[in-house]
């Protein structure tokens, strides 16, 4: 286990990467850093299972294959206790595990290998809804933002909420994204390599 702090990490911004491969470790740990995060390391389930039952990350990254304990057990054990976003690395062959892993309460999957940066943003975009559901149970005002409306659509961008003609709508993070970047500009058409741009681009 290790544990390190970026600059300008803040407590509230702690994620717990699990995988077994130290080489995903330690480069995203480092690229997180970078970014201002705290970050805890570990290779297996177990020893995140141990650390969490002691004090809780603010988020998770979890691999699904792993010695000891995979990532759906560790998913299964947090969720008996806590609802803290969690998102799966998956390899690219894995739909059959991504599909479970989100009825299991995923919050989103990244598949490898994986782009760093889109792994940062999903990571955001997280806590970004996870402070705003906070703030709505504890009853004090989130920051406020812009709600879209396309007709029958509506679109919170904090909370990552969306409804369609009154009924909300189950998103992962990566389906919100998609939908909001092809909302925002409707009628106009967008090749794949644009929409990825519009939707993981700097936020």
């Amino acid at each position: 286990t290790v544990k390190r702090a970026g600059l300008g990490a803040s407590p509230m911004s702690k994620i717990a990467l699990v995988d077994d491969d130290r080489n995903i470790l330690t480069s995203v740990a480092m690229t997180l850093e970078a970014e201002g995060f705290e970050v805890e390391t570990y290779n297996d389930g177990q020893a995140a299972l141990d650390a969490f039952n002691k004090k809780l990350p603010d988020m998770a990254v979890l691999d699904i294959k792993m010695p000891r304990m995979d990532g759906m057990d560790l998913l299964q054990r947090l969720r008996q206790k806590t609802q803290m976003p969690v998102i799966f690395l998956t390899s690219k062959d894995d739909e059959i595990d991504e599909v479970l892993g989100l009825r299991m309460g995923a919050d989103d999957y990244v598949k490898k290998p994986f782009s760093q940066r889109l792994l940062v943003e999903r990571i955001r975009a997280l806590l970004r809804r996870q402070e705003a559901l906070n703030s709505d149970e504890a009853g004090t005002e989130a920051p406020e933002t812009k709600v879209m409306d396309r007709g029958n659509l509506r679109m919170d961008p904090l909370r990552h909420a969306v409804s369609w003609k009154g009924k909300d709508v189950s998103l992962t993070v990566t389906e919100f994204l998609l939908l909001q970047a092809l909302a925002q500009r409707p009628g106009f058409v967008k090749s794949r390599d644009q929409l990825m741009d519009v939707a993981y681009d700097d936020q």
